[in-house]
């Protein structure tokens, strides 16, 4: 399992170590038990220039997900239904290969928006991008709302084995 935390904006001092811990009991709830996962948190600006770069969308937003385990798939000239039927497996063989971008400067706004913690977002943020590299839909009403209903699951079930409030503390080196 190889977790990678990238931490470009300065918005929120943030506890890398902490959603590291956080993303791989998040696997393991899941039941996947190989993953090449890069996780990006980064300000409105650089989320802005990657939406319009990559999705053709305007403006920031909260998430963005990069599944390469379909690249590799069209690489190696897979079958994509194939590869999703493999994905979307619950079972202890399954993978997971892709990369997160969280907008922070999004995490703050909703947070305020829906009256609870920046921490709390930056984690639902998490769940949502894995649930897509997972091959979970958001594009449908139906689908959104079942979607929905999983990413709350999840959130609820880390919220109780982490304090996520402990995103917001810096990690101390000893000198």
């Amino acid at each position: 399992m190889n977790i990678v935390i990238i931490n470009r904006q300065r918005a929120r001092k943030l506890n890398p170590r902490r959603l590291k811990e956080i993303a791989e009991a998040l696997l393991a709830d899941l039941q996947i038990a190989e993953a090449e996962l890069g996780i990006n948190l980064v300000a409105a600006r650089e989320m802005t220039l990657i939406n319009e770069a990559f999705l053709r969308h305007e403006g920031s937003t909260d998430v963005i997900t990069f599944d390469y385990a379909e690249k590799a798939a069209r690489a190696s000239r897979l079958r994509k239904k194939s590869l999703k039927q493999k994905i979307r497996r619950r079972d202890a063989c399954a993978t997971l290969s892709g990369e997160l971008f969280i907008c922070m400067d999004e995490a703050v706004l909703q947070a305020a928006k829906f009256k609870t913690t920046w921490q709390a977002e930056i984690v639902r943020y998490l769940v949502h991008g894995v649930l897509h590299l997972l091959g979970h839909d958001d594009g449908g009403a139906a689908a959104r709302r079942r979607m929905k209903r999983e990413e709350n699951r999840l959130l609820r079930g880390l919220s109780r084995r982490f304090s996520l409030a402990q995103l917001a503390r810096p990690i101390k080196l000893a000198a």
